[in-house]
């Protein structure tokens, strides 16, 4: 299987999740997390997904699967208990051109869902095609221990420093060159040290 790795802007675009129940639910949270528009078709929800329709966060249509849910949608998510309910719902968004993923069914998925290390705006994604997903949680716990929180900042600061950068006016390679002594690890060790040069002497 060939898959092409990317990452999805889904922030103010319509998503579809059938099923809200356990397997439903953390589905619903990632796209939350990235800010669409989530709408969930499920007859019951978890106590969760109820708080997150109470508080207008999603909006959830409390019944079966209907074609019509897949108008207006990029990308759906099957999680229901029902192989038929997610079968179904799988064709009728590949009959629409909708990507479609449905949950622990490999053979319904147009996409899978990686194991994820996010530190802010840095993210590690890890597949392996839906052959071994203990393989890539395991491999996802140990970059967690390599990546700390602090990425999340130095990435941040490396974004700001790049706009200036590329503001300036200054030669394309040499540019370039100080893009990437920025990004070395020696380079984070040293600002990883001074944070905490500086934290003792504010203590």
């Amino acid at each position: 299987m060939s898959l092409f790795p990317i990452f999805l802007k889904l922030e103010g675009r319509q998503c579809l999740v059938v099923g809200a129940g356990k397997v439903g639910e953390p589905k619903i949270q990632s796209l939350l997390a990235a800010r669409a528009q989530v709408v969930v078709v499920a007859p019951e929800a978890t106590t969760t997904v109820q708080g997150w329709a109470e508080s207008g966060s999603i909006t959830w249509n409390r019944r079966g699967f209907e074609s019509s849910d897949l108008d207006g949608v990029v990308l759906v998510i099957a999680a229901t208990a029902s192989e038929a309910t997610n079968e179904a719902v799988f064709l009728e968004a590949k009959r629409r051109g909708i990507l479609c993923n449905s949950v622990d069914d490999p053979e319904h998925c147009d996409f899978f869902y990686p194991a994820v290390v996010r530190r802010g705006d840095f993210q590690v994604a890890i597949s392996t095609a839906g052959h071994s997903p203990a393989l890539a949680q395991r491999l996802r716990s140990e970059l967690e221990a390599q990546f700390g929180p602090e990425y999340a900042e130095w990435v941040n600061e490396l974004g700001r420093v790049r706009q200036d950068l590329f503001a300036a006016d200054m030669n394309p390679e040499e540019r370039k060159q100080r893009l990437h002594e920025l990004a070395s690890r020696e380079a984070f060790e040293t600002a990883r040290l001074s944070e905490r040069i500086y934290a003792r002497t504010e203590a």
